[in-house]
């Protein structure tokens, strides 16, 4: 038999994904122990007791200058700038990448101005928008959404382009007006395809959130990261590297369920 027609039972599908991750903290395991052997006070490696206290410092004690719980802190002023960033991103995208998808003339004359934008380097704009709209929480902002609306733009379009030509032609027969088309028989067709595009640039996104906020911030997961960084506090840092990790993951299905819950036809589809 050949392996392809191996399949695993309930009980390997719920073992297996685990499988990985275990292994993973394993080695790491080790590592720290074998590092501490010759240098007791090796900070490369902190030891699982140390990465415990170490969450257990950030996670559910205040901060004695602050008084707020360090972790949550960063975490909403994250999400916070990442949450407007995604809308913000997301709404010009669908917008635009409809119309440019759908419409002939505004496809020739955006189409090049929008590949030109999203080969930009973000990054490499970051000075220029720290420049223009300082320090705040607009520069952040306006760097995710920069960094990912031409893309999903890009996509958008593109998927709408793709749309058989019989369709748009058999709703010009029956007498709709563009508008109509653009709303009743483009949008629902696109909206699965946008929250694809959205998962797909949840990590970019995270990527040039962390870095706006390790340049400029006074709060943040990034801001955290490179603040620590300084005193060598490992035993800080993979924990907060783990715990952006998980809020990606989360975002990510967060999203694919709610594409299965809003569009089931779209998921039918796809698993044929």
């Amino acid at each position: 038999m050949r392996l392809l027609t191996y399949r695993p039972n309930r009980g390997a599908s719920l073992i297996l994904p685990a499988l990985p991750f275990v292994v993973l903290i394993a080695i790491y395991a080790i590592g720290s122990i074998l590092r501490h052997s010759g240098n007791p006070d090796d900070k490369l490696l902190p030891g699982l007791d140390s990465l415990a206290a170490a969450v257990r410092r950030v996670a559910f004690e205040p901060d004695k200058r602050t008084g707020d719980i360090i972790l949550w802190s960063d975490t909403a002023a994250s999400l916070t700038r990442l949450g407007v960033g995604l809308t913000v991103a997301t709404v010009s995208s669908c917008v635009i990448g409809l119309l440019v998808g759908l419409l002939p003339y505004l496809r020739v004359l955006l189409t090049p101005f929008i590949a030109v934008l999203s080969m930009i380097p973000p990054l490499a704009i970051l000075p220029i928008l720290f420049i223009v709209f300082g320090l705040g929480e607009v520069s952040k902002i306006v760097l995710i959404v920069i960094g990912i609306a031409p893309f999903m733009t890009r996509d958008l379009a593109l998927r709408v382009s793709e749309l058989p030509v019989e369709q748009l032609v058999k709703a010009q027969t029956l007498g709709a007006t563009t508008w109509q088309i653009l709303l009743r028989v483009v949008a629902p067709q696109m909206m699965p395809r946008l929250i694809d595009s959205v998962r797909l640039s949840l990590g970019a996104a995270w990527l040039y959130l962390i870095a706006a906020e390790a340049i400029a911030a006074e709060s943040g997961l990034g801001y955290r990261i490179f603040l620590m960084r300084r005193y060598l506090a490992m035993d800080v840092i993979l924990p907060y590297v783990a715990w952006i990790t998980l809020l990606a993951f989360l975002s990510d299905y967060i999203l694919r369920r709610l594409q299965g819950w809003l569009f089931p036809w779209f998921a039918g589809a796809r698993s044929k």
